[in-house]
């Protein structure tokens, strides 16, 4: 299980870290300084959402370089699951915020809310949604 959890948290933190690097340089762009004081804190919410979400995805990568070979893998690996799920539902929210505050800037339009939310739940039925229900319907009593 443990290989299997590393693999998965090595796609998730390609995903944060290229946004993280993104967000990162925006402050720096002469725009910035026109943003609406909304859109700033948008902004300065989702940095730090995406610096909690980078923190999640590479706890697991910690963790088993600090317990291997003290004979915890079931309990690393519990642990290691948790963060990778936490990490997955904060880079959700990292996302949406992002897309949010893109969205703003480019139109301007009432719709915004609405398409994040759609976004929002595609994210939901995709990352949570379907692989609930694979696992409700497929796991054998």
């Amino acid at each position: 299980m443990w290989t299997e959890l590393i693999q998965e948290v090595r796609v998730a933190q390609m995903g944060v870290q290229i946004l993280f690097g993104f967000l990162l340089t925006v402050v720096f762009q002469p725009k910035y300084d026109d943003l609406s004081d909304t859109d700033q804190m948008i902004y300065l919410i989702t940095v730090v959402l995406g610096a909690v979400t980078t923190g999640a995805l590479i706890g697991p990568v910690s963790l088993h370089r600090l317990v291997s070979g003290r004979r915890v893998k079931p309990q690393a690996v519990r642990w290691a699951s948790r963060l990778t799920l936490l990490g997955l539902v904060l880079l959700l929210v990292t996302t949406a915020c992002s897309l949010l505050l893109i969205l703003r800037v480019a139109t301007h339009d009432g719709f915004v809310p609405y398409l994040v939310a759609g976004v929002v739940f595609w994210y939901l039925l995709c990352w949570f949604g379907i692989p609930m229900w694979t696992r409700h319907r497929h796991t054998s009593r």
